[in-house]
């Protein structure tokens, strides 16, 4: 109660994380760094490493900018929460590919979707677990929320590694650069260089005015850099964590605090680049209703054509897909 004797509320914001895993203990890490949530709930299957993780966050709170809750629970304790990231997976069996991690995924999709929804969640669903594209379309199947409530990170880490790589080339601070990554979040992905901008210019425009500092960039070169730098890491390293937790951590601001923020995620599209009812990785404004609406590129006829390319890999995995969920 209030001084003036009036009553108030203070809703605390509440994430559950279902996979305790490098993924998922980096998001619970970038959250709570960053001060974005305030009640945290690790699920695994591997109970003891969800106790785990949670401890060893909360470890960390004495450091932090202010108090959170990060514990470890299950399946049931999750009706109440805000939000609910879902990064569950295998590293054992390493594929170049992420579209041969599609059964499989579905399969632990399809065991805790249901039950989720059985306690009375109605709050929005941010899949990182591969084949993101594919698994996005089929949580929001198995769960009926709304499309626009469950978001994949789609191609958000790739446009980030855009970013990157373009900086390496350019010498120009990646914050300058607008660049983004599209459609599967994997080997199909199409550079949309055509809208790529430093600060409003246009980035070809740019390169075109000064031939002498920027004619050796190969373009195509960068593309498939782009579309590979997730397989170097994981060789490298055996896992990717801190760039996707940072990714899933600005969807979960642009929700939390309205942001209406502009972002690369797997969104649904019906009509937006010419195709329909899936999921794939586009621009799309998020804020407190989730996905608000997508932003179409002005694409060049080989960026719409690659696009295409990457929609029917998409369509034709969603197709495979069916099969396991029904069985």
């Amino acid at each position: 109660q209030s001084s003036r004797g009036r009553f108030f509320m203070i809703n605390t914001r509440k994430i559950g994380i279902i996979g305790a895993g490098h993924v998922g203990s980096h998001c619970a890490f970038s959250l709570i760094l960053q001060g974005v949530c305030d009640d945290i709930t690790f699920v695994d299957v591997n109970k003891e490493k969800a106790v785990s993780q949670a401890f060893d966050c909360m470890d960390t709170l004495a450091f932090l900018p202010h108090r959170a809750v990060i514990k470890s629970g299950e399946i049931k304790d999750l009706g109440d929460k805000d939000i609910i990231i879902i990064c569950v997976g295998t590293i054992d069996n390493i594929s170049k590919d992420r579209l041969c991690e599609l059964d499989h995924s579905l399969k632990i999709i399809k065991s805790f979707i249901p039950e989720i929804m059985k306690t009375g969640f109605n709050g929005y669903f941010i899949v990182i677990t591969n084949p993101v594209d594919i698994i996005t379309y089929y949580v929001q199947q198995l769960s009926g929320l709304p499309y626009n409530k469950v978001i994949g990170t789609g191609t958000g880490l790739d446009s980030a590694r855009l970013r990157r790589i373009l900086s390496v080339e350019t010498e120009i601070d990646a914050r300058s650069i607008q660049a983004y990554m599209l459609g599967e979040h994997g080997d199909s992905q199409v550079a949309a260089f055509s809208c790529a901008t430093v600060n409003g210019k246009l980035l070809p425009e740019l390169i075109a005015e000064k031939p002498e500092k920027f004619s050796k960039i190969d373009f195509e070169a960068i593309e498939k850099k782009t579309t590979e730098t997730g397989w170097d890491i994981l060789c490298g390293k055996g896992s990717t964590e801190f760039g996707i937790a940072c990714t899933c951590t600005e969807v979960v601001k642009a929700i939390f605090h309205d942001e209406k923020k502009v972002m690369p995620c797997s969104a649904f599209l019906q009509g937006e680049y010419g195709t329909f009812d899936i999921y794939a990785g586009v621009p799309a404004v998020i804020g407190k209703e989730g996905i608000e609406y997508i932003i179409e590129l002005p694409l060049n006829e080989r960026e719409k054509k690659k696009l295409s390319n990457t929609f029917d890999i998409i369509k034709h995995h969603v197709e495979i897909g069916r099969e396991s969920v029904k069985n």
